[in-house]
């Protein structure tokens, strides 16, 4: 074996919608190897055997009989603080799906159990390992829109019943679109556009008769002024949304719409199509405006983020999406939801 090809071995637990992915993700991937698949639900002992991967009922279980060199940990989002606070405490380096946690205070638990044993940790807001959005980072840094002044973000959809039905806890308190999707975006936006510093928010009760909102719109101050609107919704039927435009994930139909605007004094960028939009002559708007394509790749960012935790755990690369940084995006996520409560501005 050459000195640079050491096969890295990766765990998961949890093999529900976004666990299966990862483990697709995983058996893509070069030099990385999935060696353990762990769920208690009865099915998933069928599925790892016809993938002829090992089957554990519990962490604990595998620690035992397996020391895989990372855990992906895509249980339930109630199971997140425990699950971390096992493999830290067999000091194995860990990507946990988004949102790092339900609560702020049990997120920053993973962050300092982490942060004192010296393990890695990785949020998974994957959507950040996308090229489109690397290519806007960069174009951003670049100063090719100037200094940010406001954006716009869309997320409506309409989820299926069955969504709901086949896993009950999506119709609890806490899991409505703000906890489920919005996380996504804020995260991809202070990537983008930089800190958060006041959300004020407004709420809608779910149509559907469940515990949990499901409208929200919320606006956001970052820490260069900037102002942002945010709409998130999972009963309205349209193309506006991540999912629907970005062409991530073949299980949701592309479309050729945008979801996030974002304006500054020399131009605008949307996203996920990549325009920039500028005046070649002096700003102004009688003058002419044009849109130019970014150039990006065009790969998996769920596969780069595989590799990049692989990365991690070898210690030749830095979290892109470290705990903090999950921990951040869901303050935010929290805050959005108690001004929706409370009608009061929360500040960060």
């Amino acid at each position: 074996m050459t000195a640079h090809h050491h096969d890295i071995y990766l765990a998961i637990a949890g093999a529900g919608l976004v666990g299966k992915r990862h483990i697709s993700a995983i058996l893509q991937c070069k030099h990385i190897k999935l060696c353990a698949i762990i769920d208690p639900h009865p099915d998933i002992k069928f599925y790892a055997e016809s993938l002829d991967i090992p089957y554990y009922i519990s962490i604990g279980d595998m620690f035992k009989n397996c020391k895989p060199d990372g855990l992906i940990i895509a249980t339930p989002n109630d199971l997140h603080l425990e699950h971390s606070i096992e493999a830290i405490e067999q000091h194995c380096p860990i990507l946990i799906e988004k949102p790092i946690a339900v609560t702020s205070q049990d997120g920053q638990r993973i962050v300092d159990a982490a942060t004192s044993e010296n393990v890695p940790l990785l949020v998974g807001h994957h959507r950040r390992h996308n090229p489109l959005i690397q290519a806007a980072h960069a174009s951003i840094e670049n100063g090719d829109i100037g200094q940010i002044r406001s954006i716009h973000a869309t997320c409506w959809l309409y989820k299926p019943d069955d969504y709901f039905d086949t896993s009950p806890w999506r119709k609890l308190d806490g899991a409505g679109p703000i906890a489920v999707n919005l996380v996504h975006d804020i995260d991809l936006l202070r990537y983008l556009c930089g800190d958060i510093v006041s959300v004020h928010a407004q709420t809608s009760p779910a149509i559907r008769g469940y515990d949990n909102e499901d409208i929200a719109c919320a606006i956001l101050r970052f820490s260069n002024d900037a102002l942002c609107t945010i709409s998130v919704s999972d009963t309205i039927v349209a193309p506006w949304s991540w999912e629907l435009t970005a062409h991530e994930n073949t299980i949701y139909p592309a479309t050729q719409e945008s979801c996030y605007l974002i304006g500054g004094t020399h131009g605008s960028l949307s996203l996920p199509d990549v325009r920039l939009w500028q005046n070649h002559t002096e700003r102004s708007w009688w003058n002419p405006i044009t849109a130019t394509s970014l150039i990006r790749q065009n790969n998996d960012p769920l596969l780069n983020q595989i590799y990049h935790f692989a990365n991690v755990i070898k210690g030749n690369e830095q979290p892109l999406v470290s705990g903090y940084e999950g921990l951040q995006s869901l303050r935010v996520v929290e805050a959005i939801k108690h001004s929706a409560d409370s009608g009061q501005t929360i500040f960060l």
